[in-house]
């Protein structure tokens, strides 16, 4: 059994090829044997109604390999179509299955893997809104957006299409991490998620386009009051130990169990 952790993937998996990820080559046939975590924006469920052909084309890939590929939810993802997939249960939590061995691991569960505890929560703020969030439902949407552009302004989305509120966390949703928590008595082996906790966010010099919100707050909070071996997350495009437990990731693929 194995355990491999990355960072966002933004819709391109070609980092998880043998190529890239040569250690998939000494796998056993049995996907549920090997795993591989995506610190969030997966962007393969993205296109605004169904599966295009280009997620078509890597979400099968994925499928096809010797691993189980799952992924936290980040600030990129297609949230109404993501949460149309089905809910199955996976050692212990609660996943959306793209694909039998493409997962979406739902905020706020705790999976159990070779007797360690895993608290994952998804979701993050989207930095690259100042210019503003237009609605695909508003008719004059295009003509809006062709109106930013001639004035310089690309820093823009569009809900619906390319922005979805649900990249932050309701209050369902933190009190499921909560109780999911509490039932472990707040020690678990490894937290997972997208967005950094406020501390983790400032420690990486996060100013500017980057900004503590409800969600860094709540991470801050579950890592206060729980016990924990390391935090993974991605969402700052690069890969840094804070510390000894604390851990960004992007490109890097590393061995965690």
């Amino acid at each position: 059994m194995s355990v491999w952790i990355t960072g966002d993937i933004h819709g391109n998996p070609v980092r998880l090829s043998t190529d890239n990820f040569y250690e998939q080559k000494e796998f056993s046939g049995n996907k549920d044997e090997n795993i591989v975590i995506i610190c969030g924006d997966f962007g393969l469920v993205w296109s605004r109604d169904k599966e295009n052909k280009n997620e078509k084309y890597w979400l099968n890939w994925l499928e096809s390999k010797p691993f189980t590929t799952v992924f936290v939810d980040g600030n990129h993802e297609g949230y109404t179509r993501l949460y149309q997939y089905p809910v199955k249960e996976w050692h212990g939590g609660k996943v959306h299955e793209i694909r039998p061995h493409v997962l979406h691991l739902m905020r706020g569960e705790v999976f159990t893997i070779e007797d360690k505890k895993f608290f994952v929560f998804g979701g993050a703020s989207s930095h690259d809104i100042q210019d503003g969030i237009l609605d695909y439902e508003d008719e004059d949407w295009r003509e809006q957006a062709r109106t930013l552009e001639k004035n310089g302004k690309y820093m823009y989305r569009v809900k619906g299409l390319s922005w979805w509120e649900q990249e932050l966390q309701n209050e369902e949703e933190m009190k499921n991490g909560l109780d999911n928590l509490k039932k472990e008595n707040n020690k678990v082996d490894y937290i997972i998620t997208h967005s950094p906790s406020t501390s983790e966010l400032y420690l990486m010099g996060g100013k500017g386009l980057y900004q503590s919100d409800i969600l860094t707050n709540y991470l801050e909070d579950v890592k206060a009051n729980t016990e924990y071996k390391r935090h993974f997350f991605g969402h700052m495009h690069c890969n840094k130990a804070i510390n000894d437990k604390d851990i960004c990731l992007y490109e890097q693929i590393i061995r965690i169990l």
